[in-house]
């Protein structure tokens, strides 16, 4: 049963303020609204109208659940009633995924268990990471299992998978669907409805599913074709490159089962996972700069493509709330905050593992096979933000692109100055690292300038890259770039307005490094005195210090306006992107400016102490 609990003031006086307190000292309301399908139905802003019925806010609303557990049955349920036998369930865990019988046969070997030993056994991993062996807490330390010899394991593993024994797993699935059927009726129903209601706005063309090949795109690709009747509706694959080798499997497999479907993949070619770690360091929790340059760069280049003609598209995502704290708040409908264009409905917004599961299993319809395997999610095998249980996983299943990637991570260690580079490694203290320190690259998200002494609105910059051509694109922002009135002495470029009016001046010799920027009218760059227009032009610079083609400039333009051809695989990566902007299409609304914080998205991945 899913349930709301908001943690505001309800304090009829409103005296405290509970934003100063930590949760544990909060009391919190609990109501439960999900169960009324009226309101959920028929309200297509549902998820967005949503309030505390007593402070009447959904500022500290916060989505909880509880899954009972039929012990006849022998499977987790959502009502506390089991639709199978009949009988009433004892609380169990917040949330669950099934263990399919390939994980049951690693369980075994990792605890030496005999073969076929969890075969009659129903197991399913809860919150936490928790394995339940008919209910009851298998009482397993992870940490313990994932020290053993992977080889050994992998060749006990490849033996025992040739004799599968699923019998009694395909009845418990069974009886784990009947167990749940109305919960499944609730959950397909307000999807398929609230989906038929989004498309109204929207052409047939003007609408996709963004898919990855994991369990929750596989769910809203099958409830969108339904809901819409269309079996060719484009599915939009975002290849990273780093995907799992059964994803790529699976999305073979996908094709060949659907092959009415549209599967367009979108990848980045130009640029090489390995090569971009040896230059700005590996992506880390607090920055991922993997998915904007290998997906969202991507997949914004290449529905400019397929919609260049369209305003606004609409994109189907399986995005839940119950993944992660910071999706707690999301809305089932919003706009991209990192594609402009595009509008996002996730159908599956408060779903849970367990719903997901349900749907799968109840529908019959296929899935990536690493979820078998015990993977709880698929997306880059190697991301920051996988546990020390995939990581195990990926060692035994994935050996050789493991021991390439640590190798990568180890020689990384080394290059910045870790004193105990395999510690460092091991323990997974890479995934917290923050900004470029000890990074060569990272020096040139420094700008260095000097205010000129006889005129306030004067900066010289000693910039870290020589002048090109796509220095003056940086500018185009503030107006169009007219070469012909400069002093060609002084290499003088003049940024002007719509009217001609000279907003500023640009002074630099091509093939130097020295540049001095002259404003003449800073309110004409929408800046209120010469320090905030100093900004902007830090901001210009930094982009043009700092560029490698990352494209999260292009996907922050909803005018696409802004390309960017980088350095191809196999070339110097360090060379400067070629930098565009389209002065027909830019509006000047200077988005692209101050987006990134100074600027440039690699500026905010490698920040340094100045």
């Amino acid at each position: 049963m899913i349930f709301y609990k908001c943690y505001g003031n309800h304090d009829k006086n409103k005296t405290t303020d509970v934003d100063k307190l930590k949760e544990n000292e909060r009391n919190y309301y609990v109501f439960d609204i999900l169960n009324n399908n009226d309101i959920v139905r028929d309200n297509e802003d549902f998820d967005r109208n949503i309030e505390c019925p007593i402070c009447r806010s959904r500022k500290h609303l916060v989505v909880d659940s509880m899954l009972y557990w039929c012990n006849d049955c022998k499977v987790p349920l959502y009502e506390q009633k089991c639709s199978c036998c009949g009988k009433r369930g004892r609380k169990f865990v917040k949330d669950c995924r099934i263990v399919f019988p390939e994980e049951k046969i690693l369980l075994e070997i990792l605890l030496g268990k005999k073969k076929g030993e969890f075969d009659d056994v129903s197991i399913w991993n809860g919150s936490g990471n928790i394995y339940y062996a008919d209910g009851k807490n298998m009482k397993i330390k992870i940490r313990g299992l994932i020290n053993q010899d992977t080889d050994k394991i992998r060749e006990k593993f490849d033996e025992r998978i040739k004799t599968l024994n699923t019998e009694f797993f395909d009845g418990m699935v069974q009886r784990f669907i009947t167990a749940n059927k109305n919960r499944f009726n609730d959950i397909d129903d307000d999807a398929i409805v609230q989906i038929k209601k989004k498309v109204r706005g929207y052409e047939d063309r003007e609408i996709f599913i963004s898919f990855s090949g994991g369990k929750d795109s596989t769910v809203v690709a099958d409830l969108v074709k339904r809901a819409t009747g269309r079996a060719d509706i484009c599915h939009l694959f975002g290849d990273t490159t780093l995907e799992f080798p059964e994803t790529y499997n699976y999305i073979k497999e996908y094709k060949e089962h659907n092959p009415k479907t549209l599967m367009i993949s979108s990848k980045n070619k130009d640029k090489n996972f390995e090569d971009l770690c040896k230059v700005v360091g590996p992506p880390s929790r607090v920055m991922r700069w993997c998915c904007t340059i290998f997906k969202t760069g991507a997949i914004n280049r290449k529905i400019e493509t397929i919609y260049a003609n369209k305003v606004k598209v609409l994109s189907f995502q399986g995005i839940r709330r119950s993944e992660s704290n910071s999706r707690n708040k999301y809305n089932r409908v919003s706009e991209s905050s990192k594609i402009s264009k595009q509008e996002v409905c996730a159908p599956i917004i408060s779903w849970y593992d367990f719903d997901v599961w349900l749907y799968i299993l109840t529908r019959n319809i296929i899935f990536n096979r690493a979820y078998r395997l015990g993977y709880s999610r698929v997306g880059c095998w190697c991301c920051p933000n996988n546990s020390s249980w995939s990581e195990f996983l990926s060692k035994i299943f994935m050996k050789e692109q493991y021991e390439k990637f640590h190798k990568m991570l180890i020689d990384f260690a080394k290059s910045v100055g870790k004193k105990d580079p395999d510690v460092y490694v091991d323990s997974g203290n890479w995934k917290a690292r923050q900004g470029g320190n000890g990074v060569k690259f990272a020096k040139n998200s420094i700008v260095n300038f000097e205010r000129c002494v006889k005129e306030s609105l004067a900066f010289n910059y000693e910039l870290t890259r020589e002048i090109t051509p796509t220095l003056y694109e940086m500018f185009k922002p503030f107006g169009k770039i007219v070469e012909e009135l400069g002093d060609k002495r002084l290499g003088e470029v003049y940024v002007v307005d719509k009217n001609s009016v000279s907003v500023l001046r640009l002074q630099g010799k091509m093939g130097t490094k020295n540049l001095k920027i002259l404003v003449d009218h800073p309110e004409l760059m929408r800046a209120k005195d010469a320090d905030e227009a100093k900004r902007k032009l830090d901001c210009q610079i930094t982009k043009y210090q700092m560029c490698l083609g990352c494209r999260a400039c292009e996907s922050v333009c909803r005018f696409g306006a802004i390309k960017v051809k980088t350095s191809r695989e196999g070339e110097d990566i360090n060379r400067m992107a070629d930098y565009c902007i389209d002065d027909e299409k830019c509006k000047r609304c200077q988005e692209c400016v101050g987006h990134f914080s100074v600027g440039c998205y690699m500026r905010k991945v490698l920040s340094i102490k100045r």
